[in-house]
């Protein structure tokens, strides 16, 4: 069996939820159906400037992104444009697949990102959109199963190509 391995930036302003999506992710194995032969590497990036230089390498050929905001924060929601070209600028010409996560959604009374908003943003980029609470486990392996899918389709994009050139 082959087993095939995702480099996954994990890209967003610092405090959005980032660690949280992923530790809730990757200790919930229950939930993540044991039948995938595909492994994501996650690479938790700090969201602080300071880091950014460090970030370049960290990035090196990523093969999917899963960007993140606080649905709280309006100013991390239109942080993602940044994020985003910072980690397409590591793959120029390539298509990058990803998904767009806005997270703390069962602090519903001081949302400042519209759901809407959000989506049709994420659908301009090319990328899928999920909401979720960590908190609550709502919805946070959906991105991540998204994600897996993703990638799964790239490397089959890619045999296929490889069988056309034999």
């Amino acid at each position: 069996m082959v087993k095939l391995a995702a480099k996954c930036i994990l890209a967003g302003d610092p405090a959005v939820g980032k660690t949280a999506l992923v530790q809730m992710f990757r200790s919930d194995g229950t939930h993540f159906q044991k039948n995938y032969t595909l492994e994501l590497f996650i690479f938790d990036s700090a969201g602080k400037e300071l880091f950014s230089e460090m970030l370049d390498k960290l990035w090196e050929n990523p093969n999917v992104l899963c960007l993140v905001y606080d649905v709280t924060n309006e100013q991390s929601f239109n942080s993602c444009t940044k994020w985003l070209e910072k980690v397409r600028a590591q793959t120029p010409g390539t298509f990058l697949p990803g998904v767009l996560v806005g997270t703390k959604t069962d602090l519903a009374g001081r949302r400042t990102v519209d759901t809407a908003q959000a989506q049709a943003w994420a659908l301009g980029q090319g990328l899928e959109f999920f909401e979720t609470s960590v908190k609550e486990m709502d919805n946070y392996e959906a991105p991540f199963h998204c994600l897996a899918k993703q990638f799964h389709q790239l490397y089959r994009e890619k045999v296929d190509m490889f069988h056309t050139l034999v």
